[in-house]
């Protein structure tokens, strides 16, 4: 599948999650231990928030993370107190830079490791679902951007946990209407600027993981030279960044809000 990072908290650095770190984004992209398969080359992103602007800035490429001199220049340079980053594995559409994650519209990124089952068989009647006004946004042709702007129509910006939650159900609804009983893995990150929602689920066995880490210690623990990591720091993670024993995992069904005050854990479930 992918492996992706959510960041919030103190400005820091984007490198120091994304490249330093022992088990660091680049890492995973050539060597992930808890994916689907162990290279994610397919390309990547990065997105983030600046204090001066009221969109989050986004780059992709197609090239492997490890092949992009790009990703540790704009890593080292650009510091963010709200990042995310992804690394792609196809699941079957095009290795195209509009399929590449995290996707943007307005305030919000958003990206996906999972997958719909038979994505083809429902890619029109999902697409149709997405209001007009969200519709020419998107620019892939990704299972996971169509579930953004379904979500987008179905009240993202009001309520992202109902939102995502409808969403969820949506597609289950159109899977059971087709006699498609495969696993739908929605392992997922939206972000505003203020919060990031993160969604661990599968309609049935095991969801892909999920992870997060609030404490400064853990997080000064994943290289002798992070001391620069700050208190009030939350990152969420599909994959640790360090050692898995001080990571606490997501459990199956769960919404967690990373922000200030900290991180709201709460079940979830298609509505």
């Amino acid at each position: 599948m992918c492996r992706w990072i959510a960041y919030t908290g103190p400005t820091i650095p984007m490198s120091i999650a994304l490249i330093d770190a022992k088990h660091s984004l680049l890492v995973q992209s050539e060597r992930s231990t808890m994916g689907a398969e162990p290279m994610n080359g397919d390309g990547f992103g990065i997105g983030w928030y600046s204090n001066h602007l009221e969109t989050p800035g986004v780059f992709h490429d197609i090239r492997p993370a490890w092949n992009d001199e790009n990703f540790r220049d704009l890593a080292a340079h650009i510091r963010s107190g709200m990042f995310m980053a992804h690394i792609r594995a196809t699941t079957g559409t095009a290795v195209q830079r509009s399929n590449c994650h995290p996707f943007r519209h307005g305030r919000w990124l958003f990206q996906h490791n999972g997958l719909i089952p038979e994505f083809h068989v429902l890619r029109r009647e999902l697409t149709f679902e997405v209001a007009p006004e969200h519709f020419d946004s998107i620019r892939g042709t990704t299972d996971s951007e169509v579930i953004f702007h379904l979500a987008l129509t179905l009240g993202l910006e009001d309520d992202p946990p109902a939102a995502l939650a409808r969403t969820v159900a949506l597609i289950e609804e159109r899977m059971r209407r087709h006699g498609i009983d495969e696993e739908f893995q929605f392992s997922a990150a939206a972000a505003n600027g203020e919060s990031i929602y993160a969604v661990r689920y599968a309609n049935h066995g095991t969801p892909r993981s999920l992870f997060y880490a609030t404490d400064l210690e853990i997080l000064k623990e994943l290289d002798p030279a992070l001391g620069a990591i700050p208190a009030g720091s939350i990152v969420v993670v599909s994959e640790p960044l360090g050692e898995t024993v001080h990571w606490e995992e997501v459990p199956a069904g769960t919404i967690i809000r990373a922000g200030r005050g900290g991180v709201d854990i709460g079940g979830f479930s298609p509505i």
